[in-house]
């Protein structure tokens, strides 16, 4: 009888657990196509609004006369240009602050008196106003490139030595201790236990700090006296009162700034595969 039983329930389960699954992937293909719509739908409105004069066109330009205007930079070459510059920038600033960001990040988890004699620092720094501190920069490396290569990496590097030293330590106690007792030596520890367990922080920090690190960029740039980049060409998009093309280049940096996300993202799945994402 309890087979029987179990025979007649396990088919209606079997069906249930099916069913949820069905609406668990609708709902996901809905949110999915609700990301896609929404930016369109805000675009669409602000083009009516911007055309119909509700919203001052000498301010909000129409989303169509924006895209026109970076088509124009575009062909113009004007914007591979520019993009040669601000990515040289952002991804040599990126690597001087998250690699440095990681390896400190792991060593304040694993090591009591490092953690101790380097967080209180960070922990200082860290509010201090970004922005504000360009001046310093200027002053102490002046006008140059390696000068906007470091004030990006200051950007990277507390989201990312943060969420690293977080991850550390949020690794049970167990782990460690099983190492140990299995004569793990400090790297293969690093390896095989910190460093893994740590990951999706890890990776959590390298978005936060790649978003930072274009923020910072735009500053530098507007601020610099570089005279290209990014940056640069909103700042003289906006003294020359050419709003379409300032914002082109806001454009640039969203757009740039997605990429950044699903680059980091992706990466983090593969890296990271027993997360369970939704």
């Amino acid at each position: 009888m309890t087979n029987v039983a179990e025979a007649a329930v396990t088919p209606k389960a079997a069906v249930a657990a099916r069913q949820v699954k069905q609406r668990r992937t609708l709902s996901k293909g809905a949110l999915r196509a609700i990301s896609i719509l929404s930016p369109i739908v805000v675009l669409v409105a602000w083009d009516a609004l911007s055309r119909s004069g509700v919203l001052d066109d000498r301010f909000f330009p129409a989303p169509t006369l924006i895209f026109q205007a970076l088509w124009t930079e575009a062909a113009s070459g004007e914007l591979w240009t520019q993009s040669q510059h601000s990515l040289t920038r952002l991804i040599l600033g990126f690597l001087v602050g998250a690699i440095p960001a990681v390896i400190i990040g792991v060593a304040m988890g694993l090591n009591k008196v490092v953690n101790a004699a380097v967080r209180p620092i960070i922990s200082a720094l860290y509010p201090v106003p970004k922005s504000a501190v360009l001046p310093l920069f200027l002053l102490f490396f002046g006008l140059g490139e390696d000068t906007i290569w470091y004030f990006v990496a200051m950007g990277v590097f507390f989201p990312v030595v943060i969420n690293t030293y977080t991850g550390v330590s949020n690794v049970s106690a167990i782990f460690y201790d099983v190492a140990e007792n299995f004569g793990a030596k400090r790297f293969t520890v690093f390896r095989t236990v910190a460093l893994p367990g740590a990951m999706p922080n890890v990776i959590t920090g390298l978005e936060l700090g790649a978003g930072m690190g274009l923020i910072m960029l735009a500053i530098a740039e507007m601020m610099g006296g570089q005279g290209n980049g990014w940056g640069f060409m909103v700042w003289n998009s906006f003294q020359l009162f050419t709003i379409e093309s300032m914002y082109a280049y806001l454009l640039v940096f969203a757009l740039v700034g997605l990429l950044l996300a699903l680059i980091v993202g992706f990466v983090g799945q593969k890296l990271t595969p027993w997360i369970t994402r939704h």
